[in-house]
């Protein structure tokens, strides 16, 4: 779903400790700068692995191209890097410039970031060498990491089902069916990249018991890849680690009201300038039409190793594929959704759910996986021909309708939604209309309840319920006119 304008939507989240070791460039002892410092973090962390993030400065002449040098110990080894041609030769790590980041002006610099994997907690690099001078010349040791501070309100003491498919419907660990039935909770998506906080509004344990009280038992949680991935064009405090802690703080609050908490990515990197762009910035400033190979990979298998060890979290891995906007070829353009590549009207490298679903399953996640179809996850016409190979069997089939699409009646739900639906689990992941009302969305819901099928309203913010559009004018649950829609309803199958 496409958002408001951000200028009626400023809000600043609460940000949460770096989790990792950080280098900080100091002066020396004679008051002279360093020929160059570099800032080293470990941004996130699993039994197998972590992601790390590097800020290079460099305060001398000015370099037309750079590498940096460091080792890593303990058996730490890179898998997968951003920003920089990473290598790894025994204990040393090499990240050299790309073509297009290689000038690096006097008391300029630059970021980049890698997946690494380790049998446990090694230890931080101590040097660091620029083109083979020694960086943070003088400065202090390196801190131990500081521990994760606990919640700041006390969670719920409930907790959500760990949930797998079998055959056409989502189960818990005893066989019991579960529909998710619930809200989006948007802003994860926007907020960090315009520079405003993490989340949009409220996220502590009383906001989320408010879309409890609704009955939902599902939260729908849109992510930006390059606030996760700690990126060089988000502000710090909220990028990485800070992003990353945030979202698992929302995560464990979800649970812990006994609701299934769906992490999403929304925005992705890639420039696209073509049929139905959202934005001409090459930035995850908006809606793109496929996910990008840079980086949306790296974003899964870190997302995946984050929460590979709860299987209560389940990972829906891109909002609303149009690469059908980009080319006249159905074929086409089903192709790119599944196999990415070098797709017609896309000017960037293309990630296909092929390859998210094995990045993924790469890291040893069994997670819930969804994947939406063409046209903003309206059509589903073809999903079942292009459906991609999931080993572990979790793969279910992600939908998006709202009155002003092309497939939102009764016939084309028949002949489209049922078809799949009667295959593999789906999920109608948003769901909404732009009338202040809720005729619309009270036929959907019918028609999928009689289709046992699950649903999740777009919004849980207090914006326009015209333009967002909005279930909700205040975040202590008070419904919109079209939110009380949603809300009856859930509270009607849920007593």
């Amino acid at each position: 779903m496409r958002h408001p304008p951000r200028s009626v939507l400023l809000a600043v989240a609460g940000a949460v400790a770096l989790v990792g070791s950080v280098v900080v460039p100091v002066v020396t002892a004679q008051g002279a700068t360093p020929a160059c410092t570099v800032e080293y973090s470990v941004t996130n962390q699993w039994a197998t692995g972590f992601q790390a993030a590097v800020n290079i400065t460099n305060n001398r002449a000015a370099l037309n191209g750079w590498s940096l040098t460091f080792d890593l110990a303990d058996g730490q080894k890179v898998t997968q890097g951003w920003n920089a041609k990473w290598s790894q030769s025994g204990t040393t790590v090499t990240a050299a410039n790309e073509s297009w980041n290689g000038s690096l002006g006097t008391g300029a610099s630059v970021s980049a970031g890698f997946l690494g994997s380790s049998s446990g907690a090694g230890a931080a690099p101590t040097t660091f060498k620029l083109n083979g001078t020694t960086c943070n010349v003088d400065s202090e040791p390196t801190t131990p990491p500081p521990s994760t501070p606990p919640p700041t309100e006390p969670p719920a003491s409930g907790t959500a089902p760990a949930l797998h498919v079998s055959g056409n419907k989502l189960v818990d660990a005893d066989g019991k069916k579960r529909r998710l039935l619930g809200v989006n909770r948007s802003g994860g998506e926007f907020m960090c990249v315009q520079g405003y906080g993490i989340f949009d509004g409220p996220v502590d344990d009383a906001a989320v018991r408010a879309i409890a009280d609704w009955n939902a038992n599902a939260v729908r949680i849109p992510l930006n890849e390059e606030c996760w991935l700690g990126l060089s064009n988000i502000k710090p405090e909220y990028a990485g680690a800070n992003y990353i802690g945030a979202v698992k703080d929302l995560v464990a609050r979800v649970e812990a009201h006994g609701m299934t908490p769906i992490v999403e990515l929304h925005w992705t990197n890639g420039q696209y300038t073509g049929n139905s762009a959202g934005c001409s910035d090459v930035h995850a400033t908006c809606q793109k039409p496929m996910p990008d190979a840079q980086y949306t990979p790296s974003f899964w298998k870190s997302v995946a190793s984050t929460f590979e060890d709860d299987q209560s979290v389940v990972f829906d891995l891109f909002n609303e594929p149009y690469p059908d906007r980009a080319t006249s070829s159905v074929t086409d353009a089903w192709t790119c959704w599944r196999d990415g590549g070098t797709c017609p009207g896309i000017g960037y490298e293309v990630a296909g759910m092929q390859d998210l679903v094995d990045a993924v399953r790469g890291t040893g996640a069994k997670n819930v996986i969804m994947a939406g179809g063409l046209a903003y996850s309206n059509d589903l016409s073809q999903w079942l021909t292009y459906k991609p190979t999931d080993p572990a069997g979790n793969l279910v089939a992600a939908y998006h309708v709202y009155n002003f699409n092309t497939c939102a009646s009764e016939s084309c739900w028949n002949s489209t939604i049922a078809p799949v639906a009667a295959q593999v689990p789906l999920v109608a992941g948003e769901i909404g209309e732009n009338t202040c009302s809720h005729g619309f969305v009270d036929q959907v819901m019918k028609w999928f309840d009689d289709h046992d099928l699950s649903y999740l309203g777009w919004t849980w913010n207090t914006w326009d319920c015209s333009s967002g559009p909005s279930l909700i004018s205040d975040y202590d649950g008070t419904p919109t006119a079209y939110g009380a829609g949603l809300r009856d309803h859930l509270r009607a199958l849920n007593p």
